[in-house]
């Protein structure tokens, strides 16, 4: 198994573990809240391997810069996720976000300047196919095509902000260590999310409910998953291409959907199942040499 696919796999099992976490704890206090609690979770980790390891905040301003960019961005793709995947149906969403891989695939081509074979730009095509599959929901006629619920809205924000977001590390840490860089931007990550928290909690005049401790029991393993989703990736960008980490990371979502439907008793349409093997087969062919 090649570096990059191995290290993206790592992240796609932590982040896939991650999302029914995040799902669970977003129905008893709120994304708005589950994103700032896990982000803050996960930049203290990384502070702690920082200072661990001896890793310094990089030292050319435009790498801070960008870095930081990107934490904003993350933050609005976490919130856009843990938003649909609170609303649901988590299958669903995770579903649709499964394809910022394959978006990622062409950016990284048209961006980057990454090649692919003609086998794996056909197993792109299959892979968006199937998920465009996964998120639609036929009831009868082409008429009564519809999108399999509110929380797919939020899913395409998601996965298009986490494509942009692989891009840009994958371009920051060309410049600097893959530590420093996702340091820099999950610290803004996680001061963006409870600025937001705050914001929002003071319009609405009250601290609202906050649950008990074994939900934030789960917001503080969501927090250290992601944080070991988020190292593993960028590990892969700083010795793989961008485009087959990305691709392997995309694969988190699936995960989530086999534990939704074996253990949460949610059900999918036989066009979704459809649609998942599509993404299977999309996704064999692009990781084919």
């Amino acid at each position: 198994m090649s570096f990059g696919l191995l290290t993206g796999l790592g992240a796609a099992l932590a982040w896939g573990t991650m999302d029914i976490a995040s799902a669970m704890a977003s129905r008893r206090v709120g994304s708005l809240r589950v994103v700032a609690g896990s982000q803050v979770v996960s930049a203290i980790l990384l502070i702690v391997v920082a200072l661990a390891t001896g890793t310094e905040l990089p030292s050319d301003p435009g790498v801070n810069v960008l870095a930081g960019a990107l934490g904003i961005v993350g933050a609005g793709a976490y919130l856009a996720y843990f938003t649909g995947l609170r609303i649901g149906p988590i299958s669903v969403v995770s579903g649709v976000v499964a394809a910022y891989g394959g978006l990622t695939v062409v950016l990284a081509v048209v961006l980057r300047g990454e090649t692919l074979t003609g086998l794996q730009a056909l197993g792109a095509a299959i892979a968006t196919a199937g998920v465009i599959l996964t998120g639609v929901a036929f009831d009868g006629s082409v008429r009564g095509t519809r999108l399999a619920g509110p929380g797919v809205i939020f899913a395409v924000i998601a996965l298009v902000l986490f494509s942009v977001m692989t891009i840009g590390l994958a371009t920051a840490i060309e410049s600097a260590s893959w530590l420093a860089v996702i340091l820099v931007s999950r610290i803004v990550n996680a001061i963006v999310a409870v600025l937001a928290v705050v914001v929002v909690t003071a319009l609405s005049s009250g601290v609202g409910d906050f649950a008990g401790r074994r939900v934030w029991a789960v917001v503080l393993l969501a927090g250290i998953l992601d944080a070991l989703g988020l190292i593993s990736l960028a590990i892969g960008l700083a010795g793989a291409p961008t485009w087959l980490v990305g691709l392997a990371s995309s694969f988190g979502p699936g995960i989530t959907i086999l534990v939704a439907v074996a253990f949460l008793g949610e059900r999918l349409k036989p066009i979704q199942w459809l649609g998942l093997v599509g993404v299977l087969i999309g996704m064999v062919a692009i990781g084919l040499p």
